[in-house]
């Protein structure tokens, strides 16, 4: 197994809007929505890292939930984000959250499916993205055994690094416990490490 080796919270039932034209802007995520929005600390340490990368850039953020990385992402200066998420509850909240944040609505799409077969049609497309966010619902814990984890499931799809531009990042999130293996045809570039959450930022291998 190959293991690739940083809070500002708002309470809870929120969701806070950290830097950019919208910073300051705290969303109130409805009971009962079931999800768990990436915490304050998690992406203000995500946005550090990736500095001006994210002005300007094509993003893809894969399991929405929320919508916390994406808008985000649109408040600092992405050009467009593509949110992928099969709950249609959890897809017309973050549409309500673009439009409460003033975002355009040419600069964020929604598609509303699962996310395996939705990277199938992007990778047939020919579509790319300067970057790929997934911060998916948590795996269990795995001792001496393969992942069986969302985030296990992104890193197994060969296809994955087709759909980045030259010089893309595929920014991971998963468990500590959930003890993921990187897949041939990624490089780790840095793990990032709070609490029970980490990042692994991932390029794809090259071919030369």
């Amino acid at each position: 197994m190959r293991m690739c080796g940083c809070s500002f919270s708002a309470k809870p039932d929120h969701m806070r809007i950290i830097g950019g034209i919208a910073a300051g802007r705290i969303l109130q995520v409805p009971k009962g929505l079931g999800v768990r929005p990436t915490p304050d600390l998690v992406k203000q340490a995500l946005f550090n890292s990736l500095g001006p990368r994210i002005l300007e850039s094509r993003v893809l953020d894969l399991f929405s939930g929320s919508g916390a990385l994406g808008l985000e992402s649109l408040s600092r200066g992405a050009e467009y984000v593509l949110s992928i998420e099969k709950s249609i509850k959890h897809a017309r909240w973050i549409q309500g959250n673009v439009k409460e944040c003033r975002i355009p609505n040419d600069r964020h799409k929604m598609k509303v499916q699962d996310v395996f077969p939705a990277l199938k049609q992007l990778v047939e497309q020919g579509t790319q993205f300067d970057l790929i966010m997934a911060d998916p619902p948590f795996g269990e814990k795995n001792i001496n055994k393969r992942s069986q984890s969302l985030s296990q499931r992104l890193l197994d799809v060969a296809e994955l690094p087709r759909i980045l531009s030259p010089d893309g990042l595929f920014l991971m999130g998963h468990t500590k416990r959930d003890d993921v293996t990187i897949t041939p045809w990624w490089e780790c570039r840095k793990t990032m490490k709070h609490g029970d959450s980490m990042f692994e930022f991932l390029t794809p291998v090259s071919s030369e």
